[in-house]
């Protein structure tokens, strides 16, 4: 059985989208699972065959992107002689700072819990800013393996619309 959900479903889902990619590039909503949350919403209330092949769609190319971004980010992190504990380091100390300076806090505490975590461990300043460096490289790689991801999720969604 098809329902028409007309054009408020289009609209909600573009909003819920919009959202979802800033939450990708600014980090604060888990925008990827956002954006194909929405979609895959759209797609199982189309009740078509084309709605449910976008929400199967949006499902496994965000799954992807998210294994990528992690293969990724860790092999960058392992050329660099980077531990995952520096960035464990780096994370608890970024939602910490999201609380104490919101939103900016997130950043201003990852770079510093990261610095001070390899000036820890490897006792000089131009290594551990190296690694630093290195630390972020890696988190600005998992955005844009993230974002990439999310845009072939709108894609998916827009060849539905599209189609339908």
């Amino acid at each position: 059985m098809t329902i028409d959900w007309g054009a408020e479903l289009d609209l909600l889902t573009t909003v819920l989208v919009v959202v979802g990619l800033v939450g990708v590039v600014v980090q604060v909503l888990p925008g990827a699972f956002l954006v194909a949350g929405a979609v895959v919403l759209w797609g199982v209330l189309q009740g078509t065959g084309l709605g449910w092949g976008v929400a199967v769609a949006a499902v496994v190319l965000t799954a992807a992107a998210q294994v990528a971004k992690y293969l990724l980010a860790g092999r960058h992190l392992q050329r660099a002689g980077v531990p995952n504990r520096t960035l464990v380091w780096g994370a608890v100390a970024g939602v910490v700072g999201f609380f104490v300076i919101p939103v900016l806090g997130l950043f201003v505490f990852f770079v510093a819990a990261v610095y001070v975590a390899e000036r820890l461990r490897l006792g000089e300043h131009a290594t551990a800013w190296r690694s630093t460096v290195r630390a972020l490289q890696a988190t600005g790689l998992t955005i844009l393996v993230e974002l990439a991801g999310a845009m072939l999720v709108v894609g998916a969604w827009v060849l539905g619309l599209v189609l339908r």
